[in-house]
C-alpha cells in the first residue's frame, strides 16, 4: 500500500512519517510519497524522515517528488496538509485583523477566511487532477481550514474528500491518560463543525462509567486536560458538553484578541520565527554526514512549537510550564489518518470523528453540510452517527458560522467582493458591516497573487 502526503515538506511530516512507520506492518503501508512545491524544503524534511526510518529499522520506501501527478498516480490514500503562502501569509492575517479589533487566528474568524481565500482553489485542483488520475484513491484533508475545505470540496461533488484533525482525538487521548483508562476503550460523541464542536458523551466501555461526570467532580484531573484547561469549570457545567479547545476564542473573545495584543508576537509570528531559524540551521548542517545532529535540530524546534500552543492567546508561558517528547509518542494527525485507512479497509467497523456531510446526523442541520462528528468506519463505508436534536445555543452558533462558511465557499468560486463581505458580517467573531469590508479589503489586497482580482 502507498500512501501521499501533498505538503511533504511541511514541519510536521517527520512525525507523520514515524506513526505511518510504527504502524506500516499491521495495515500493510511499504511506500510513502512526500509531495512538495518547495523543493529546498522538501529536500532537508525527506533526509530527515529517512534518518527516522533508519532508526526505526523501518524498509518502508520514502521518496520525493516535486510533481503532483507522480506522487498521486499511484497512491491507496493521498493526505494534504499545504499551507498557501506559509508561515509568513499567516502572519499576515493575525496583523491585519487584530488592526481592526477582531481576532486572527488561522482557522478561526477573520483570519480563516484570508487562508481560505488563498487555499480553496489550490487545493480543489489537486483534488479534482486526483479524482482524474487516481478515482479509487481517498483523498484525507488536513489543510487547513479543514472543514471549509472539505465543504467546499463536497459542494463541488468530490464525494472522496475527508476532513481530518488531531483536536478530537487528543482531547480523547487527555481523557484516557487522566482517567488512566485504555484508549480504545473510550466511547466518544462528539458533534459541530472543525474547531466549533462539543463533547457530549465519553464513556468508559469496560465498565459504562460516566466519564465527563466524574471529571467534573475531580478539579485535579481536569486541571491535566490541556485542551480543557482553557475553560473554566463553571461554563463546562453551564454547557453540560465538553468544548473543543477552539472555542475559547468564542467563549473568551476579548480576552484572546486582549492577551494577543498584549504579546510581544502573535501566534503566527512566533511559529514564522522558529520555523526559520529551524530551516537556516538545517540547510547549514550537512545532514548526509550528521543526521543524528540534524534530527535533535529538528525536534528542539518542534517541541518549542507544540509548547507555544495557545500561549499567546490564553496568556500562559507554557514554554516553560510543559515539555513534551514529541520524538516518542506524538502522532497528530497521521494518527487520523491510519485510524481511517485501517477502518477502511477492514470488516470490522471502528468509530472515528471526521468532517463528512451530515446526512440527518445532526438535527436542524442540512444533509449536505459539512460536519465534525464521530463517524462508523467500515468496509469501504464513512456513516456518521445519528446524534439527534442538540442545544439550541449549540445548534445556533453551527448554523451561524456554517453560514459564513458557505458565504465565504460561493465568494471564492465567483470572485465575489460582495460575497465576502457577506461571509465575515455572518460570522459571529466579526459581525460588523464595516470591519468586515474593510478586513476583506485589506486581505484581497495582500492576497492578490494568490485570489487574482475580485469584482
Amino acid at each position: 500500500m502507498e500512501i501521499a502526503l501533498i505538503g511533504g515538506g511541511g514541519v510536521r511530516t517527520v512525525f507523520f512519517t514515524k506513526s505511518i512507520i510504527k504502524r506500516s506492518e499491521k495495515i500493510g503501508i511499504d511506500s510513502l510519497v512526500l509531495m512538495d512545491n518547495d523543493e529546498k524544503r522538501l529536500n532537508i524534511i525527506t533526509k530527515l524522515c529517512s534518518e527516522a526510518a533508519k532508526e526505526m529499522n523501518s524498509k518502508i520506501n520514502i521518496r520525493k517528488t516535486i510533481i503532483i501527478e507522480d506522487a498521486v498516480k499511484n497512491a491507496d490514500f493521498i493526505v494534504t496538509t499545504i499551507r498557501v503562502g506559509k508561515e509568513k501569509a499567516r502572519a499576515n492575517d493575525e496583523r491585519i485583523a487584530l488592526k481592526y479589533g477582531v481576532l486572527g487566528q488561522e482557522t478561526t474568524g477573520a483570519g480563516g477566511f484570508s487562508m481560505a481565500i488563498r487555499t480553496i482553489p489550490v487545493a480543489l485542483n489537486y483534488y479534482k487532477l486526483i479524482s482524474e488520475i487516481n478515482p479509487k484513491a481517498w483523498i484525507l484533508n488536513f489543510t487547513n481550514p479543514s472543514g471549509l475545505v472539505t465543504q467546499a470540496a463536497r459542494d463541488k461533488g468530490l464525494h472522496k474528500v475527508i476532513g481530518i484533525c488531531d483536536a478530537p482525538s487528543e482531547l480523547k487521548s487527555q481523557i484516557a491518560a487522566a482517567e488512566k483508562v485504555e484508549y480504545s476503550k473510550l466511547d466518544f460523541e462528539q458533534y459541530g463543525i472543525n474547531h466549533l464542536s462539543w463533547t457530549r458523551k465519553v464513556v468508559d466501555s469496560s465498565n459504562n462509567k460516566d466519564v465527563i461526570k466524574n471529571l467534573l467532580q475531580d478539579d485535579r484531573k481536569l486541571e491535566k486536560i490541556n485542551a480543557l484547561a482553557v475553560f473554566e469549570k463553571d461554563l463546562i457545567n453551564m454547557l453540560g458538553v465538553l468544548p473543543n479547545e477552539y472555542l475559547y476564542y468564542y467563549y473568551y473573545r476579548e480576552k484572546s484578541i486582549k492577551n494577543i495584543l498584549s504579546s510581544n508576537y502573535t501566534r503566527g509570528e512566533y511559529i514564522e520565527k522558529i520555523n526559520n531559524e529551524m530551516f537556516y540551521l538545517l540547510e547549514k548542517i550537512d545532514i548526509n554526514n550528521k543526521p543524528k545532529e540534524a534530527l535533535q535540530i529538528y525536534y528542539k524546534y518542534c517541541n518549542m512549537r507544540e509548547n507555544s500552543y495557545m500561549s499567546v492567546e490564553t496568556n500562559e508561558d507554557k514554554l516553560n510550564n510543559r515539555e513534551k517528547k514529541l520524538e516518542l509518542d506524538f502522532e497528530g494527525y497521521a494518527g487520523v489518518a491510519l485510524d481511517f485507512i485501517e477502518g477502511i479497509n477492514n470488516e470490522k467497523s471502528k468509530e472515528i470523528i471526521l468532517s463528512v456531510p451530515n446526512e440527518g446526523a445532526i438535527a436542524n442541520m442540512k444533509d449536505d453540510d459539512v460536519v465534525e462528528v464521530t463517524c462508523n468506519i467500515g468496509k469501504s463505508t464513512v456513516k456518521p452517527i445519528s446524534i439527534g436534536e442538540v442545544s439550541e445555543e449549540t445548534l445556533l452558533l453551527m448554523k451561524q458560522v456554517k453560514l459564513y462558511e458557505k458565504l465565504t465557499i460561493d465568494a471564492v468560486f465567483n470572485k465575489s467582493r460582495k460575497r465576502a463581505y457577506e461571509a465575515l458580517m455572518a460570522h459571529p467573531l466579526v459581525g460588523s458591516y464595516s470591519i468586515s469590508r474593510s478586513i476583506v479589503d485589506e486581505y484581497l489586497n495582500v492576497n492578490k497573487e494568490y485570489v487574482g482580482v475580485w469584482k
